[in-house]
C-alpha cells in the first residue's frame, strides 16, 4: 500500500503513523475526530505521549490511501506532528524441526489466532507476532531466550490440560513445546469485577461501534489524566482495552492523585453509563526473557537497537519501549561454565520491521553497541548481540 502521505510508513501487517501527542486527552480528541470521518476505524493505541494508528489491507471499507491522508489531515488541525522515525514492528520467530506440533503448543499458550500456515497472532492485536518457521540442524540444549505469558487464571488451567503438561521450574510456572522452546505461563488473579492483574492491571469492554468505543477512550483518558496515572488505551474492531503497563499498576509507581484501584472503579463506573460490561477472559501479557553472562552489554544492545529504555527501579533488569507498545524485554544471570549452551544458536529470536529509511540507522546503531551483522540482503539484515542473541531487522518497500 502507497499512502502518498510522509507520516505513514508500510511495516509488515498495513501502514503505521505514530502522531505526538501532548496528553493522553489531546490523543483521544484525534481519535473522536477520526469517528467523524466515518464508521471505521483503524487500530489506534492511545499513550500519554500518542497515538499510533495502524490500517490493515482490506480490513477497513473506506480506501486505505484517502482514509491515511484524512487522518494525517485531521492530527495538523489539532496541532499532533507525525514521528515516522518510531515506527517499528516487533515478532518473535521460533525455529522447529517438526514444525506443527510446536506450532501448536504456542497457539495454545498464548491463546492466539493462526494466520495462514506458520505464523500466530495475537486476535488482539497488542502483543508481538509468533512464527515458526523450519530448523533444519538440531540444537537440543535450552535456549538462552525463553516467553513469559500472563493470561487469565482459567485461561492458563485451560492452556495446561490442552497441551497436556504440568508446570515446572523455580516457580511451577514452565511449559514447554516438543522441542525444548520454554513459556512461563503465568496465572493472573481479579483486582476487581473488571479488572484482572496480569504482570499489569488490565480489562477489555467490548463495544458495538466506534463512536462508543472513541467515548469510552476519552472517557478513560480523562480520568487516567486527572488522577495522574499514563494508561494504556487500546482500540480495535471489538473493543478497547485498558491497562496500566507491567507492574505499573501497584502504589508509589507514579506521583498519582488518587490510588490505582480508584482509578479502576471510576474507569469501571464510566464503562457502565455507556452500557458496557467488562470481558477479561481473552486478555494476556507476553514478555520475552534473555540469559546472558554480562547482562549490562547484552542489554545495551537491545536498549539501543529497539530504541527501548531501561526500567529506573532497582531491583528490575527490565528494559521497555518508551512509548509502550513493543514487549517488555527482562535479563537473567547466565552461568559463564554453561559454555555448550552458551555456544549453541537459540531457537528463539527476534525480527524487527522498521521504516526502510530507518534500516541502515538502526543496524549502524546496533553494531556500535557491540553487535555483529551475521547475514545481508536488500531487505533483511541479522544481528547477533554481544553473546549471539540474534535479530533481524527487516524493512518493505
Amino acid at each position: 500500500m502507497e499512502t502518498g502521505d510522509e507520516d505513514w510508513r508500510v511495516l509488515e501487517g498495513g501502514a503505521y503513523a505514530w502522531f505526538e501527542a501532548p496528553s493522553l486527552a489531546a490523543g483521544a480528541k484525534l481519535v473522536a475526530r477520526i469517528v467523524e470521518l466515518g464508521e471505521a476505524l483503524p487500530d489506534v493505541d492511545l499513550r500519554a505521549g500518542g497515538v499510533r494508528l495502524r490500517i490493515r489491507p482490506g480490513v477497513l471499507e473506506r480506501d486505505e490511501v484517502e482514509l491515511a491522508r484524512l487522518i494525517s489531515e485531521v492530527a495538523r488541525e489539532l496541532g499532533l506532528v507525525a514521528d515516522p522515525s518510531v515506527l517499528q514492528g516487533f515478532r518473535v520467530v521460533i525455529d522447529a524441526r517438526d514444525v506443527p506440533p510446536v506450532l501448536g503448543f504456542w497457539r495454545t499458550a498464548l491463546g492466539y489466532d493462526l494466520v495462514g500456515d506458520t505464523e500466530l497472532a495475537d486476535p488482539a492485536g497488542r502483543d508481538p507476532v509468533f512464527a515458526i518457521q523450519q530448523l533444519d540442524e538440531p540444537r537440543p540444549l535450552r535456549n538462552r531466550i525463553h516467553v513469559d505469558i500472563g493470561r487469565p487464571a482459567e485461561a492458563v488451567e485451560a492452556a495446561r490440560t490442552a497441551v497436556g503438561q504440568e508446570p515446572y521450574g523455580a516457580y511451577q510456572l514452565t511449559l514447554a513445546d516438543a522441542e525444548g522452546n520454554e513459556a512461563d505461563v503465568v496465572p493472573g488473579e481479579a483486582l476487581t469485577e473488571d479488572w484482572r492483574a496480569l504482570f499489569g492491571a488490565m480489562t477489555f469492554y467490548p463495544t458495538s461501534s466506534p463512536i462508543q468505543a472513541s467515548r469510552l477512550a476519552t472517557a478513560v483518558a480523562q480520568l487516567a489524566e486527572d488522577a495522574g496515572w499514563p494508561l494504556l488505551v487500546d482500540i480495535r474492531p471489538t473493543g478497547v482495552t485498558i491497562d496500566s503497563g507491567k507492574d505499573r499498576w501497584e502504589d508509589g509507581v507514579y506521583e498519582a492523585v488518587i490510588p490505582f484501584a480508584e482509578l479502576a472503579g471510576r474507569i469501571q463506573a464510566a464503562a457502565r453509563e455507556l452500557g458496557l460490561r467488562a470481558d477479561p477472559a481473552n486478555l494476556r501479557f507476553v514478555q520475552l526473557g534473555f540469559d546472558a553472562v554480562d547482562t549490562a552489554e547484552v542489554q545495551a544492545f537491545w536498549l539501543t537497537v529497539l530504541g527501548y529504555e531501561r526500567d529506573p527501579r532497582q531491583d528490575l533488569t527490565d528494559i521497555y519501549d518508551p512509548r509502550r507498545l513493543g514487549p517488555v524485554i527482562m535479563f537473567q544471570s547466565l552461568d559463564a561454565a554453561d559454555e555448550e549452551r552458551r555456544k549453541q544458536r537459540n531457537r528463539i529470536h527476534c525480527s524487527l520491521a522498521v521504516p526502510s529509511d530507518q534500516a541502515q540507522v538502526r543496524i549502524d546503531a546496533a553494531v556500535a553497541a557491540g553487535g555483529s551483522i551475521l547475514d545481508r540482503t536488500p531487505s533483511n539484515c541479522t544481528l547477533a548481540d554481544p553473546e549471539g542473541n540474534e535479530l533481524t531487522i527487516t524493512t518493505q518497500a
